[in-house]
């Protein structure tokens, strides 16, 4: 039985599952710390949590030779 596809698909959800978290924990991080509040922490809370999630799954890619979601195809 070859196990290949679902230790593919394993290292792909628990390295999405990982960045979430680290995103979601940075951006809430930094927002705390600068006291802002209202409609701005939300919103620079969301750009901060995209900016993180992307580049952790971009250096997770560039790591362990994963591809997520195929940014460097041609």
């Amino acid at each position: 039985m070859d196990l290949a596809p679902v230790k593919k698909w394993a290292i792909f959800f628990i390295g999405i599952l990982c960045a979430i978290v680290i995103a979601d924990t940075l951006a809430m991080v930094l927002v705390s710390f600068t006291g802002i509040e209202g409609w701005m922490k939300f919103l620079i809370n969301f750009v901060l949590y995209a900016v993180f999630f992307f580049a952790i799954l971009y250096t997770l890619e560039k790591l362990f030779r994963i591809e997520f979601f195929g940014f460097n195809k041609e």
